[in-house]
């Protein structure tokens, strides 16, 4: 089947005179062939995914039950909902939720990735509590922000006189935390976070794939890209492995100052990938301290970006502010809706040039004149190309990314892995919120609260 591309064209001299020489990745051709071996040995969690016919099989069972109910909400956040919602946003109309049910055919679904009560409000007047799956997300049971919401989902459910266990359903832990000993108390419906997966490494799991099974996505055909695009990046010859070459060329250009990596998608549905990107790339690479200890605070800042509108928002800045951007386009080749301008005021050369043609020639021209206005202005660019969006392309998508960040983590000489910076802020939180155990850090957070200088206008 034919997959999605990576054209590295404008990320190489003499294309644009800031890129990377052959030579720079030759020089690192070795160190690349032995991290790609070591990544295999180690088999980081997400690298067996595709190949667990387990995390299929377990959603499948259910699929009548989940496609039983008017309408699917997702609460979690973070890897718990960032992947949810660049499957649906992809792989289901824009306008999913809003297509009448014999258009839709499957459930609505929803993912309630905050604790905004104005948000919240919003989907639940959307929704009939006694017709929805509430699909709770969280690995340990405790995270503030997904259990809150399930605390207000089952206070809806148990208002409505509805039994809990026939609405809910917990994604959690096989056998630990708050969640699974209450479903075992409760015999709650449950599905598996494999131990070894880390969040934002957790769309090909259960935590995606239900959500996608509520949509009607084809998971194993999700499946499939992953599975073929894995055979890509084990490859140990930086010059034929999509996922190594452009971790490299990242690595590279960030040790000249390149510490911002843009990636801006030429469509609205595909936009929400370059979410999934952000925390992948933010949170597994941000880092503090090496494996050595030693402190680097090292970490490349992604952005999302979208085209054409940001065209008219950013890229005056991508072109002529400071030299620190490395950028990636996202692009479709085939749309599967298509609009023509119509032949409207063809005695006005400002406007009729434009008529007759084809909405997405339009918006694929802008990418190339973005794409050309940014070599011309000595910016390192690329792109990623979709001959279409389908299960298998977003498959492949998923996989190259977490492997390419699995290749930069090593070139970092970071755990890719974990992420230390967040834990503070989460017990700050707690500490805040009045939970047992964290009494001490509230006096010593109001404290230094209040000890502050009020600066406040």
């Amino acid at each position: 089947m034919k997959g999605i591309k990576f054209d590295f064209t404008n990320l190489f001299q003499p294309n644009v005179e800031t890129g990377v020489t052959e030579d720079q990745i030759n020089d690192h051709k070795d160190k690349i062939k032995s991290i790609i071996e070591e990544i295999i040995e180690e088999k980081p969690g997400f690298m067996s995914v595709p190949f667990n016919r387990k995390w299929i099989d377990n959603v499948l069972d259910i699929k009548n039950l989940v496609q039983s109910f008017e309408s699917v909400v997702v609460l979690g956040i973070g890897g718990s909902a960032l992947g949810n919602q660049a499957l649906q946003t992809a792989l289901n109309p824009l306008n999913y939720n809003s297509m009448n049910s014999c258009d839709r055919k499957t459930p609505k679904v929803f993912i309630l990735d905050n604790v905004d009560p104005d948000f919240i409000a919003s989907v639940l007047d959307q929704i009939n509590p006694k017709k929805t799956l509430f699909n709770v997300i969280s690995k340990s049971g405790t995270t503030a922000e997904a259990m809150s919401n399930y605390l207000i989902a089952r206070g809806i459910l148990e208002t409505y006189g509805v039994k809990p266990s026939k609405n809910l359903l917990f994604t959690t832990d096989p056998e630990n935390g708050i969640l699974r000993k209450i479903a075992e108390e409760e015999n709650i419906r449950c599905l598996e976070i494999p131990p070894e997966v880390g969040g934002r490494f957790s769309v090909l799991t259960p935590v995606g794939l239900l959500s996608a099974v509520a949509g009607g996505i084809d998971i194993i055909d999700l499946f499939n890209g992953a599975k073929d695009m894995y055979d890509k990046v084990i490859n140990t010859d930086v010059w034929e492995n999509p996922a190594a070459l452009n971790a490299l060329i990242h690595y590279i250009l960030y040790n000249e100052g390149y510490n911002i990596s843009v990636m801006m998608s030429y469509s609205n549905r595909l936009l929400l990938l370059a979410d999934w990107y952000r925390q992948l790339w933010a949170e597994s690479l941000g880092k503090k301290v090496d494996l050595d200890g030693k402190e680097v605070h090292v970490g490349q800042t992604p952005v999302k970006a979208l085209g054409a509108t940001d065209q008219h928002s950013q890229v005056q800045l991508y072109n002529e502010g400071p030299f620190d951007k490395v950028f990636t386009f996202l692009k479709l080749e085939r749309f599967d809706r298509e609009i023509t301008i119509p032949n409207i005021h063809c005695d006005i050369p400002e406007l009729n040039y434009l008529g007759g043609k084809r909405l997405s020639n339009l918006l694929n021209t802008e990418l190339t004149g973005t794409e050309y206005a940014l070599v011309e202005h000595k910016r390192p660019n690329m792109k990623v190309i979709f001959p279409a969006i389908n299960p298998y392309n977003i498959g492949q998508f998923f996989f190259a990314y977490e492997f390419q960040t699995a290749v930069m983590g090593k070139l970092l000489n970071i755990n890719t892995y974990d992420q230390p910076g967040v834990e503070l802020g989460k017990k700050v939180t707690y500490a805040l919120m009045g939970r047992k155990g964290y009494e001490n850090m509230e006096k010593e957070v109001m404290s230094k609260l209040e000890g502050k200088k009020q600066v406040i206008l």
